[in-house]
């Protein structure tokens, strides 16, 4: 029990950590909160155009104080750096607008919190984030690896994305709700008030619940067998009718009504809830619980503090929405007419600046080690393109993307690929810019295409293969998927006593563990030739319809096939689809030789990741030479050691 009690609290902890990054409570501040208050303090003693603090240099390129420190470098590559501004253009063209909206909702709640002398301090950030921790049983060092395994965010971030903005306008709703006593009474009652236990008959068909309601209360013992065989609420009816004690205060007011006016068997009206007709008998009721006396002052802070902050989330949005909609909001990124005006400026909130080094910052903490793989990866096939003395053009790039708009389908009516609509559907579909689309997936493959040019063959044994997978006739079957050998066998043993296709298609239901096979009653797609599973393949050819497999392993699992026979080619002329063919197997092959190429590349490169550490490496043959020579230094210790002996 244990283990399905962790296995629970981690299921309960990722769905509030879920809940949490999207709240509009879960507002960005990937700074610390300190800098953060710092900056939105001291900002902006000199003053810029129109009055608005001019925003100070970018510190992307610095690492320190020190004016001589050069380009602060986040990575190298084989000896060549990347450098933090580099990467943070990256992480601003693909997520710019989203962290600089939240690097604006928090600058507009810290100015409220200054305007009305409210301060949210680290210990009140730690006490939250313990006390969120100790909900799910976990200790909160616990709690914060779990968040950063699940969502990649690390406890600053969490500390500032998520507790401080939830904090901060905690504070500035709180005059805005009350708790009553009776409030707090209510939910005292619904937690340790009495309760009731009942059973439940629930059917949508009126008539038949008037059946059901006669039949019970002629009989009140046959009611739980009544639910068991007649509900239609499929979970009560598996326990004989059976619901979760009822308590006060917390569900619908007729049910609980009806339920705690109920005696013991007795039986209730008919009612409705929902779409369904109900009928209650009582099981029994269960008196309060009544807690130590010494224990109630505690409960009733935890009830008003829980009752709070249920009223909190709900005000606290319409706060932020009156906040923003009360300011004055200026965004400068990505606005040529307004970045020549404000310099270094990402945006102006309530005339204070949001600096472009401080945008990127944010930028980076959140997005940057992400991106930052892909543009090592980058780095990597930029130095192999040099070593080999090619380089990527524009002209490359277009004949790139009308290919790929060619692939997919983009056609016009003359033949030609309709490249226009073709990036028009990746913008849209993969919600990226036209920028990056070339940078993330045309450069690469263009790139890739010239480092393996002329290392990709298409055979004429890859071209009739082509088309006898693609063409050809395949293999009608039942299937039955098994996880173990011992089942198998004696599902086999079945099926060979009896041959009719309709036994088959029982055992499939009953047996299969692939739940295509289960629910279909054995059917599933026809097996084409060279698809990857040769095994299953040869043995589905070899049958003759109405044949019985033996047992198949596959993939740890086991197969047991019934053919039904082959079906017709679908094209019977090899040289009416070769074109087609050639490009599609060339396509693949491409691409396989272009993942064994920047495979390659990654492991013989020697890769310094400064955002990443531990994902730092040297290359094989260095590794390689490291270890040959260690054995060497060991060999001639162990020598001299013998000598002296």
């Amino acid at each position: 029990m244990r283990l399905a009690n962790s296995t629970l609290r981690r299921t309960a902890v990722r769905n509030a950590i879920a809940l949490a990054v999207v709240s509009p409570l879960a507002l960005g501040m990937l700074v610390s909160v300190a800098d953060a208050q710092d900056r939105a303090g001291n900002q902006g003693k000199n003053a810029g155009a129109k009055g608005v603090p001019a925003a100070p240099a970018s510190s992307t390129r610095k690492l320190s104080d020190d004016p001589n420190a050069g380009p602060a470098i986040v990575a190298t590559v084989n000896g060549t750096p990347i450098s933090l501004e580099e990467l943070a253009l990256q992480c601003r063209m693909r997520f710019g607008e989203d962290v600089l909206e939240d690097l604006v909702n928090k600058t507009l709640i810290l100015q409220a919190c200054q305007a009305q002398n409210i301060s949210v301090t680290q210990k009140d950030i730690d006490d939250e984030i313990a006390r969120t921790a100790s909900k799910f049983q976990l200790s909160t060092a616990m709690y914060l690896k779990l968040i950063q395994d699940e969502r990649s965010i690390s406890p600053e971030q969490y500390a500032g994305d998520v507790i401080w903005p939830m904090l901060a306008l905690r504070g500035l709703s709180k005059s805005k709700i009350s708790v009553t006593p009776q409030e707090i009474d209510r939910e005292y009652q619904g937690e340790y008030g009495p309760k009731v236990h009942v059973r439940m008959i629930a059917c949508k068909d009126p008539a038949k619940i008037a059946q059901l309601h006669r039949e019970a209360t002629a009989n009140p013992d046959s009611f739980k067998t009544l639910a068991k065989n007649q509900s239609e609420d499929p979970t009560s009816a598996s326990v004989e009718g059976l619901l979760p004690p009822i308590r006060r205060f917390t569900g619908d007011d007729e049910l609980e009504a009806i339920a705690f006016n109920l005696q013991p068997d007795q039986i209730s009206k008919v009612f409705n809830a929902g779409d369904m007709n109900i009928i209650l008998q009582c099981v029994r009721h269960i008196p309060p619980a009544n807690p130590p006396g010494a224990q109630m002052q505690e409960i009733q802070n935890r009830i008003k503090f829980e009752l709070e902050d249920r009223k909190l989330r709900g005000t606290a949005e319409s706060v932020y929405t009156s906040l923003r909609d009360g300011s004055n909001v200026t965004v400068v990124y990505a606005k040529p007419e307004l970045a020549s005006q404000y310099p270094g400026v990402a945006a102006i909130v309530n005339n204070q600046a949001i600096p472009m080094d401080r945008f990127d910052q944010a930028c980076v903490k959140r997005h940057g080690i992400q991106i930052l793989e892909g543009e090592i990866n980058r780095k990597l096939i930029e130095n192999a393109l040099v070593a080999s003395k090619q380089q990527v053009t524009q002209t490359d790039i277009d004949l790139e993307i009308q290919r790929a708009a060619d692939h997919f389908g983009y056609i016009h009516s003359d033949g030609s690929p309709n490249v226009q609509e073709w990036i028009k559907n990746v913008m849209t579909e993969d919600n990226v810019s036209f920028e990056t689309y070339v940078h993330d997936a045309i450069w690469p493959t263009v790139a890739l295409k010239k480092l393996i040019d002329g290392k990709v063959q298409v055979t004429e044994e890859d071209l009739q293969k082509g088309f006898q997978s693609n063409y050809g006739p395949r293999a009608e079957v039942l299937a039955i998927v098994l996880s173990n050998q011992r089942t198998a066998q004696e599902v086999w043993e079945y099926a060979r006593n009896d041959k009719s296709e309709r036994f088959f298609g029982e055992l499939a239901h009953q047996y299969s563990v692939e739940p295509s096979s289960k629910s279909n009653f054995g059917k599933v797609p026809a097996l084409r030739r060279h698809s990857g599973q040769p095994n299953l393949e040869k043995a589905a050819f070899d049958l003759k319809p109405g044949d019985t497999s033996g047992i198949i392993e596959v993939n740890q699992q086991y197969v047991i096939l019934k053919s039904q026979g082959l079906t017709d080619p679908v094209v019977k002329d090899f040289n009416a689809v070769k074109g087609e063919l050639f490009k599609d197997i060339l396509e693949k092959k491409q691409r396989l030789a272009m993942d064994t190429y920047l495979s390659s590349l990654i492991a013989e490169a020697q890769i310094a990741n400064l955002l990443s550490p531990k994902k730092s490496r040297v290359g094989a043959s260095e590794t390689k030479a490291a270890i040959e020579a260690l054995k060497q230094e060991t060999q001639a210790n162990g020598s001299q050691g013998t000598q002296r002996r």
